[in-house]
């Protein structure tokens, strides 16, 4: 594995994987244990959103992963907003904490008020969206071959920026970057030459997005951890 580009809630590596073994962990990642919002108690909404619009944007709000976090526990947090202006994610009060403190939930005039207490648990994306922790997707790196004759005008052609020009000619400049598009061959086709060759490798350039409940870095490990449990649970059962 080699690490191409890691942001704050995304990470991109290369690795040489199966396609099948990959998609199988991009599907475990819907069964990581997530914290969210799973019910919600509206006692006072004098906002323009009905109660079921409440309800929905707060439980797609999300939550921090806290190490102490049980499947077994249920977790409160509370709102009680009199102000007017904005509510925000912010205003959430109680056992846990948001991940991002300005999602907008609704909007309060002078004298309104919002107030309501919700009850979080344990949760899977295979559930429900909200459990979700993030997403995964992944691509093939190619092989880049560039015959001799390749047209100049490939370079700035690219969206991507795969090549650059060294001593009058076109070269590879970063070959992870490359979506096989074909921009570049359909370009060479037009001028009668077939210059360029993409010619898909057996690693995959895989691409990690956290939602925020749990560090980018540790989704990919977690997810491989769940499909373990399923197979061993499977090769006891065959057993």
């Amino acid at each position: 594995m080699k690490l191409i580009e890691q942001k704050e809630n995304q990470i991109i590596f290369t690795a040489e994987i199966d396609e099948t073994l990959a998609n199988s962990v991009r599907r475990y990642l819907n069964k990581i244990p997530i914290v969210a919002v799973d019910e919600v108690e509206i006692s006072k909404n004098d906002s323009a959103l009905y109660d079921e619009t409440i309800a929905h944007r707060i439980g797609l709000i999300p939550i921090k992963m806290e190490k102490q976090i049980s499947e077994k526990k249920t977790y409160k947090m509370n709102l009680d907003v009199k102000k007017e202006g904005n509510v925000y994610s912010k205003d959430l009060t109680g056992d846990l904490k948001v991940v991002y403190e300005n999602i907008p939930i609704t909007n309060l005039n002078k004298n309104q008020e919002l107030k309501l207490s919700a009850t979080l648990i344990l949760g899977r994306g295979k559930e429900h969206a909200k459990f979700s922790p993030g997403l995964m997707f992944y691509r093939n790196l190619m092989d880049i071959k560039v015959e001799k004759d390749c047209p100049k005008e490939v370079v700035d052609l690219c969206p991507k920026g795969v090549f650059e020009l060294k001593e009058g000619k076109v070269i590879v400049k970063d070959a992870t970057k490359c979506d096989d598009c074909d921009a570049c061959i359909e370009f060479c086709r037009k001028k009668g030459k077939d210059s360029i060759k993409l010619i898909p490798t057996n690693e995959l350039i895989i691409t990690v997005e956290s939602f925020g409940q749990l560090n980018v870095k540790e989704i990919f490990p977690r997810a491989i951890e769940e499909l373990k449990k399923d197979l061993m649970n499977i090769s006891k059962n065959i057993k």
